[in-house]
């Protein structure tokens, strides 16, 4: 009877888990099996054939140019965004580490375009840059002396930093919380000691500092990387993806393949695509920083 007890016990965490495990599990894998399932048909606007098709659809991505496009902005994003969002985090929860007056309000006005929403955002940012009403072009006059006249969302060559600008600034206050918490855990007398030993910023950040907040930092690049990734909202509502095509992100890309061309099985093949290419991103990433350990 002991032993039943003890079985019983051991089991009984199980048993509280499984049905949470069990709607992850369903939320999560039955739209990658449909997506799978569908892929593999030609079901479109004008034709429901649900015949197999075997990898008609993914030869027919691999061959798309515009595919390709959309990925290679959507790297640039992420390539870009990703590390001023994490020194630039980094540099503000520095300030903020150190008692201050006032620092609570400082905090919570910084974290407010956090609590925005994307889309709102990139609109506001769109009335900011706006040609003839916004004051961004008004301030660069100002320290121009002449009127500055520049199209930030058609202009080619401000598009891109317009639409990074805007990101940055809506997500680094996200690595700035992360971060202040971390850097608040760092041990101080390990600091104190380094300092009356004359060791540099740089020696303390990186000896002391950066494996204390490692695990931290880490998480905060895992997500950000994901969400930049499948960056939407911000682009849409500044530029739609324009001008022409040439800040269209994957997401924008499977939106208008999926919900304006009604390409569904085609659309299914670039969400599992994109599936298995995060699924295999977060695996190494994760292995490489140890975390699953």
């Amino acid at each position: 009877m002991s032993r039943l007890g003890a079985s019983i016990d051991r089991r009984f965490k199980y048993y509280m888990i499984f049905p949470a495990v069990l709607v992850i599990l369903l939320i999560g894998l039955f739209p990658a099996i449909y997506a799978l399932i569908t892929s593999t048909q030609g079901i479109t606007m004008m034709d429901e054939d649900t015949s197999f098709y075997g990898l008609m659809n993914y030869k027919a991505l691999m061959g798309d140019l515009r595919f390709w496009q959309s990925l290679l902005h959507t790297m640039i994003f992420v390539v870009i965004a990703l590390p001023a969002e994490l020194l630039l985090g980094l540099a503000m929860a520095y300030l903020f580490l150190e008692r201050m007056p006032g620092r609570q309000v400082f905090v919570s006005l910084l974290v407010l375009p956090v609590v925005m929403s994307p889309i709102i955002a990139g609109a506001t940012w769109r009335l900011l840059f706006d040609n003839r009403y916004g004051p961004v072009n008004q301030v660069l006059s100002w320290f121009t002396e002449e009127p500055v006249v520049i199209l930030w969302t058609v202009d080619n060559n401000y598009v891109y930093p317009a639409i990074l600008i805007a990101e940055i600034w809506q997500w680094t206050p996200f690595m700035f919380l992360l971060l202040l918490a971390a850097l608040s855990n760092v041990d101080k007398s390990q600091m104190e000691a380094a300092e009356l030993d004359g060791a540099s910023f740089a020696r303390k950040f990186r000896s002391i500092v950066l494996p204390a907040i490692w695990p931290v930092l880490a998480i905060a690049v895992l997500i950000r990387g994901l969400d930049l990734f499948r960056l939407f909202d911000v682009v849409w509502a500044l530029t739609r993806g324009g001008p022409g095509t040439a800040t269209e992100t994957i997401s924008m890309y499977a939106y208008i393949l999926g919900f304006r061309l009604f390409e569904t099985s085609l659309t299914s093949a670039l969400a599992f695509v994109v599936i298995f290419f995060l699924a295999v991103s977060v695996t190494l990433i994760l292995r490489r920083m140890e975390i699953d350990r």
